[in-house]
């Protein structure tokens, strides 16, 4: 697959070749979603909780007599039926996260990758750099390429400028190559990869 290369200021200049094996695929649904679920199950942070009987400070005496009131039978103060007592099956601290094999996350991330290849969401760019760290000149860089929603890869190392001056900028994410995932690429509208950031994938998946 050949994608033309464009620079910041919207410039041609040259091609790439993708390899067909990571950019060529044929989406499958099923494999992007178990990963996606993968991702958000393993971000919870499961600090929620509830006490239950046994950790409730009550006294431990008998509330009232066992026969001749009327009433239930109950021994504790502490059972979940009183106002103040322990949660019946309440939330406990625990992990959420779920496994996923190494080789179906790495299948998802190429079918997420092919996805919008497909759906011509991918963009190639020489490379993520500018000369100023200036927001406003890098909001005008992207309204000349029509990105107004969109995550963009650069290499093992973020240029510092470009990076200052795209974090203000809402619905844009950078990332280096390390950071790159299914939920990330999904979630916004186009995906942005800098030619170092293609040869880096290539050599990945080699």
């Amino acid at each position: 697959m050949e994608l033309k290369v464009t620079t910041l200021e919207g410039k041609e200049a040259g091609s790439v070749q993708l390899s067909d094996a990571i950019f060529g695929l044929e989406p499958r649904a099923d494999i992007i979603q178990r990963c996606v679920q993968w991702q958000l199950n393993k971000r919870q942070a499961g600090t929620h909780k509830a006490k239950g009987r046994a950790e409730i400070w009550r006294t431990g005496k008998k509330m009232y007599k066992q026969k001749g009131t009327g009433g239930a039978r109950h021994g504790s103060a502490r059972v979940p039926q009183f106002r103040g007592g322990g949660r019946a099956f309440g939330p406990v601290v625990r992990s959420h996260a779920t496994d996923l094999p190494k080789k179906v996350r790495a299948l998802a991330l190429k079918h997420a990758l092919s996805a919008k290849a497909k759906d011509g969401g991918l963009i190639v760019i020489d490379s993520a750099e500018v000369k100023e760290a200036k927001t406003k000149a890098l909001v005008g860089h992207f309204s000349g390429l029509g990105l107004t929603n969109a995550l963009i890869i650069d290499g093992a190392e973020l240029n510092a400028g470009f990076a200052t001056a795209a974090r203000n900028i809402p619905n844009i994410d950078v990332l280096p190559i390390q950071g790159i995932n299914v939920y990330d690429i999904l979630r916004r509208q186009k995906l942005v990869l800098t030619k170092a950031a293609v040869d880096a994938l290539e050599a990945r998946f080699k």
